[in-house]
């Protein structure tokens, strides 16, 4: 199996090479289909062979799957547009990061971790983060009321 060329180059551009980077391909029987092993790859860097796993990342989806319904199987909650796909995403990943403590971080969230914060957020923050993103609606002129004109008797 051959690694993308794109995933690469976004990994040298970000990390300038200084990373430890290897993959997990795993291997199928031809004939069944079955799982039949993995092999592990050195991409750059010099990666530890007993920390090369597929484990974190699947368990990130799976947490993505069970909280945004849009990825649930067999659901009718899809986006029909691209755009409200990516909003969101976008607001499932910041709550991830900034509202939900993890315990393996002891109870901080991620982006406390990554020191971009100090506080556990709440969902009032990103409320008014995209009420303060919002275009402002422009208001048209106002019509004049013309009263109705009741029937002379």
């Amino acid at each position: 199996m051959e690694h993308d060329p794109f995933y690469l180059e976004a990994m040298d551009e970000s990390f300038g090479g200084q990373v430890d980077y290897a993959q997990l391909i795993k291997l199928y029987d031809d004939e069944t289909g079955r799982y039949a092993g993995a092999e592990k790859r050195r991409i750059s860097g010099y990666p530890d062979p007993d920390l090369i796993t597929t484990a974190h990342v699947e368990r990130h989806n799976l947490t993505l799957r069970m909280s945004v319904r849009r990825f649930t199987r067999r659901t009718n909650a899809h986006s029909k547009k691209v755009e409200n796909h990516a909003y969101a995403l976008a607001l499932y990943f910041v709550f991830y990061n900034f509202c939900r403590p993890h315990s393996a971080l002891g109870g901080w969230t991620p982006a406390m971790e990554a020191g971009l914060t100090d506080r556990v957020h709440d969902l009032r923050w990103i409320v008014q983060m995209v009420n303060d993103a919002a275009p402002k609606p422009k208001r048209g002129p106002y019509k004049k009321q013309v009263p109705d004109l009741l029937p002379v008797c």
